[in-house]
């Protein structure tokens, strides 16, 4: 039976076990420790669920050795803002944590009964699964060594894959006289190859059956094999040099994808660390806020991130020539001013609301006005950085230190909006004379109505349209449009 320990014997160090194999009677390991068990000592630790049910609030008080946390600091931290969780969680940490902290309420020890304020379930990052159609076949080997010794996982079996049309028709039914004509042809090449290859074996295929099988996702262009690919043995599971292909009258072999939860059963799994090889973290890290609302499910695109890349060459580029550093200390004009300020507010409002794929699309914008503009001033690139640092924490810090800072770019002040620099001076106006649009004119934001009419009149188009004749009316809609009536 366990029993209370005193408080002098704490803390209760665990014994040394040599076997961690269950006990065979649903009890712990810790059950097979005889010393133990005869000293009265629990058996089953608590759960583990526990201990991270409730890490949070040692965060508060991290040091304190005498309770969990101090009554001062659990009030002044109170709970958690923002837990973020994939919905996976939702039984694992979720559930279990708020069960946890209400009882800590219950006593008494916490003074809110909810842990966490807000709740973020983020959505998955789904992968594209590939499949292609083999045909059904098997091999007999008349001798399990060859006449080379290649072990038998090397041998050069020439396995047959058809195009989805093909495969389409073999599920319905309607195979063509050309369809099994060709697939019997391409059975004659599979034998042809196996004795010019000097393999001591036959390969038999079954009655006409086509297979559906899953093959790694970075053997497809869309849905297009990539061949040369395919028949790598080592980029393929299924695949070799040896392989067969019955291809479509374009000289495609088609194939099919599905998006699905990224699994390693599914050979539709991202490497991160191939995609940072390639693109950079900064890369990496961008594109995954691109491609959706973050509580959305998406699916991963390799293609889409060519543009993220692209972006931040073209950041870099506003900072760096072919050759040199070309940051200037020249003074910024309105356009340029208007540009990073109306990005310092779509970003400042997009991180409060975490709709980083509208921030990621705004400093795209940003960045190609910029490039156009030719600017490369200290004020509007510096702000700009900052703004940048949480999406592309590296690049930043390396460009903030390019400025001449010491400190890291992580630990300077956000930029702040000014709406003065968003207040427009001028508006472009269509034109319309009869109701249908002729012409457009910029026009001052305050001009009168008399003043508008002005230079109105003075358009080519517009005295085009009028032909000499006096307007019957002049409608003047501050803002929005100019409509004449003849």
């Amino acid at each position: 039976v366990a029993k209370l320990i005193d408080e002098k014997e704490l803390p209760l160090i665990l014994p040394h076990v040599d076997s961690f194999k269950p006990s065979g009677d649903g009890r712990s390991p810790l059950a097979n420790n005889k010393e133990w068990v005869a000293k009265g000592y629990e058996t089953d630790t608590m759960p583990g669920y526990a201990g991270s049910s409730w890490y949070f609030l040692r965060y508060m008080d991290p040091h304190n050795e005498n309770e969990f946390a101090s009554k001062e600091s659990l009030d002044y931290w109170e709970n958690v803002d923002v837990y973020f969780g994939g919905s996976e969680h939702a039984v694992g940490h979720l559930l279990y944590s708020r069960f946890w902290h209400k009882l800590l309420f219950d006593l008494g020890y916490v003074k809110t009964d909810e842990p966490f304020k807000k709740l973020v379930n983020q959505g998955m990052i789904q992968g594209k699964s590939g499949f292609v159609y083999r045909l059904g076949s098997e091999f007999q080997s008349r001798r399990h060594i060859t006449k080379n010794s290649i072990p038998f996982s090397e041998l050069p079996i020439p396995n047959i894959f058809v195009t989805k049309e093909i495969f389409d028709k073999y599920e319905c039914g309607t195979l063509s006289k050309d369809d099994v004509e060709t697939i019997e042809k391409a059975k004659s090449d599979a034998k042809r190859i196996l004795i010019e290859s000097k393999i001591d074996g036959d390969i038999k295929f079954k009655e006409l059956s086509i297979a559906k099988l899953n093959e790694f996702a970075h053997n497809f262009d869309d849905d297009v094999l990539k061949i040369d690919s395919f028949k790598n043995k080592s980029k393929s599971r299924l695949g070799n040099e040896y392989s067969i292909f019955i291809s479509n009258e374009n000289g495609d072999v088609l194939t099919e994808r599905e998006v699905e939860k990224m699994s390693k059963s599914k050979y539709n799994v991202v490497n991160p660390d191939d995609v940072i090889t390639q693109y950079g973290a900064d890369c990496f890290r961008m594109f995954e806020m691109f491609l959706g609302p973050i509580e959305q499910s998406k699916p991963w695109d390799d293609k889409g991130i060519s543009g993220v890349s692209s972006f931040l060459r073209k950041f870099w580029r506003l900072f760096y020539s072919e050759t040199a550093w070309k940051v200037t200390d020249e003074v910024p004009t309105e356009k340029e001013l208007k540009v990073l300020h109306k990005t310092i507010k779509k970003i400042s409002e997009d991180i409060e609301k975490m709709s980083f794929n509208t921030s990621v699309s705004q400093f795209m914008i940003a960045v190609n006005e910029l490039q156009d503009m030719k600017c490369s001033k200290r004020a509007i690139l510096e702000p700009l950085i900052l703004c940048l640092a949480p999406f592309a924490p590296f690049t930043t810090e390396e460009l903030w230190h390019a400025l001449g800072y010491e400190d890291s770019v992580h630990h300077a002040s956000f930029p702040k909006f000014e709406s003065k620099y968003l207040v427009e001076n001028e508006i472009e106006y269509p034109v319309s004379i009869n109701g249908k649009t002729r012409a457009s004119i910029t026009l001052p934001n305050e001009i009168s109505q008399e003043e508008a009419w002005a230079r109105v009149s003075e358009l080519e188009t517009v005295q085009k349209w009028m032909d000499g004749k006096s307007y019957k009316k002049f409608v003047f809609v501050k803002g929005r449009i100019i409509n004449i009536v003849v």
